[in-house]
């Protein structure tokens, strides 16, 4: 399968590119111009695009959608509105007049109903509307919410669902494999689960 992953070059990204080629698939990279590339593996294909001005012929070709982009923990409000809600709806959008088979968003707990007093509260409220929007599409989604992320690779050892503790933490590594899985299998689609390594 021939899947379009946005924030390919990420701490996540990365890992998430690894898994899916070891599966089998063909990751294509979305990355903006000046990107670190260096670290993409061979057998990922990159296509240039940028999630604050994304071109409408930016799915061609792909199957799937995975968006593990994320505007990061030091930019301002206004670039994680741009990247994280905006850039994620008009991702969707695209996908869905592209006829993408499947999309993939890599969310985060607390964004089910996001305290605007939270630290995080802005952000979890970008990734809030950018789930609903996606919800709303009609495209094919699942929507994987995981806790706290560490830089761990995980051994796979996962939680999903109700049992999930939301003070917990969830292995990037882990992560990477749970957003591989629900790509491929019809048991994710139309599923919004929160995730952690056990």
């Amino acid at each position: 399968m021939k899947i379009l992953v946005a924030g390919a070059t990420g701490n996540t990204g990365l890992r998430l590119v690894k898994e899916l080629i070891s599966r089998g698939h063909i990751p294509v990279a979305l990355v903006r111009e000046g990107s670190d590339t260096g670290k993409l593996p061979e057998g990922a294909v990159q296509r240039q695009g940028d999630l604050t001005d994304l071109r409408d012929d930016v799915c061609d070709g792909c199957e799937a959608v995975i968006f593990a982009a994320g505007s990061g923990g030091h930019t301002g409000p206004e670039m994680t509105d741009k990247v994280d809600r905006d850039g994620a709806k008009r991702l969707i959008d695209i996908a869905a007049k592209a006829g993408v088979g499947r999309f993939v968003m890599l969310s985060s707990v607390g964004t089910e109903n996001p305290d605007p007093e939270h630290e995080l509260g802005h952000y979890l409220q970008a990734k809030h509307e950018a789930d609903e929007h996606l919800k709303a599409s009609g495209l094919t989604y699942a929507i994987l919410r995981p806790v706290r992320l560490t830089e761990a690779d995980g051994d796979r050892n996962i939680v999903l669902g109700d049992e999930v503790d939301p003070r917990g933490e969830a292995a990037r590594g882990d992560v990477a494999a749970t957003l591989a899985d629900a790509v491929e299998s019809s048991e994710w689609a139309g599923k919004v689960r929160l995730m952690q390594s056990a």
